[in-house]
Formats: structure tokens, C-alpha cells, sequence
């Protein structure tokens, strides 16, 4: 049993030395996104916060459906932080939320 485990490993590390950097990146966001994350989404009015949601694991970009070309907004999966203190407050709900690519001022990143 040790043995396969050894080839095994010793084969994803040839199979990713092998890769491009981009396959490498692609590979780890995908990696990433179904382990999840702990994001949080500040969206800025000027230099004013003025919504945050919290616990996201992750964003996505839209995409056309029969066209698959990239649409200029993301969507996620998050905890709406009414009162923006960082935390999960009674009241407070998972929702559902899209914002634009263009217009839009965020900060997405991720909070361990």
C-alpha cells in the first residue's frame, strides 16, 4: 500500500512539473474553489464602504449561455453583513448577489 501511495505522489509531481504556469494557476484556482474559502466582498461608494458579505467560497465570472464568452459581471454566495462588523450576526442570511465588472468598486479577498 505505501508503495502506490509513493507512485502516486511521485506521478502528480511529474504530471505538474510538466505543466505551463498558466495550467498551474488554473489548476489551483480550481483546487481552491472546490475546497472553498472564507472571502469577503467590500463594495465601495467612493472611498465610503457601504455593503460587505461575508463567508463566500467564491466568486464567479458569468458567462454566456450559448456563446460561453465572459459577461461583465460576477455572482456569488454569501452571508449579507448588515451592520458591516465582519461576523455573522443574528438576522443576517446567506443571499445570493451579483455585481458589475464596470461600475462596481470591490475588494475581494480572503479572510482566515
Amino acid at each position: 500500500m505505501m508503495k502506490v501511495k509513493i507512485l502516486f505522489v511521485s506521478a502528480m509531481m511529474l504530471f505538474l512539473v510538466g505543466c505551463t504556469q498558466e495550467t498551474q494557476n488554473s489548476l489551483s484556482r480550481s483546487l481552491q474553489n472546490w475546497t472553498g474559502t472564507n472571502g469577503v466582498l467590500d463594495i465601495y461608494a467612493g472611498d465610503k464602504l457601504v455593503h460587505k458579505f461575508i463567508h463566500i467560497d467564491k466568486l464567479s465570472t458569468a458567462r454566456g449561455t450559448s456563446s460561453n464568452v465572459s459577461r461583465p459581471y460576477r455572482y456569488g454566495y454569501g452571508i449579507d453583513d448588515l451592520n458591516l462588523n465582519g461576523k455573522k450576526d443574528a438576522g443576517e442570511k446567506k443571499v445570493y448577489f451579483e455585481f458589475s465588472d464596470y461600475s462596481t468598486s470591490y475588494v475581494f479577498y480572503e479572510r482566515n
